[in-house]
């Protein structure tokens, strides 16, 4: 007889969320290289925060989106439920080489609302197992639409692919 998956080394998986996680945030680092310079090019709303805001930001969202695969894991949590939850780290790899290394902040649009779409089917599944872990990816799930309404705000003022 096998243990339950949460209870066999608990604090690895951890680890091993916040280091496929830290992949998708390395990546997205590495094709935001300038992206001060190209936020700054950019007419951005009233309500946008200073650039140097979203390293920050997007460091504890990271830690949050690690935190909640790791929760949803500690209840044997479903395939379907990881599946979404690898579509959704795939989306968020993306939105960074498509909005500043791609140039192209429509298709990086297409991208964010799809991953919004994601994030929030994922919220649902890993309801039905963790509330810990729904929780925290709502709260992710709130900057993404913050970070969304920005992405459509910049098309809007300044006209850009």
């Amino acid at each position: 007889m096998t243990a339950p998956t949460h209870r066999r080394n608990p604090w690895v998986m951890l680890v091993a969320f916040f280091c496929l996680v830290a992949v998708v945030a390395l990546v997205g680092s590495l094709a935001a290289t300038a992206a001060p310079e190209i936020y700054a090019r950019f007419t951005v709303p009233s309500w946008a925060p200073p650039a140097d805001w979203f390293g920050l930001v997007w460091t504890v969202m990271y830690a949050v989106l690690a935190l909640a695969g790791w929760a949803y894991w500690r209840t044997d949590g479903e395939t379907q439920g990881f599946a979404l939850y690898g579509i959704g780290l795939l989306l968020n790899l993306l939105w960074s080489p498509l909005f500043f290394a791609g140039g192209s902040t429509r298709l990086a649009c297409v991208d964010i609302v799809l991953l919004d779409f994601f994030v929030l089917m994922t919220v649902g599944l890993f309801y039905r197992r963790s509330r810990a872990a729904s929780l925290l990816l709502l709260l992710y799930f709130g900057w993404l639409c913050y970070t969304t309404a920005l992405n459509v705000a910049i098309i809007a003022l300044n006209d850009v692919g």
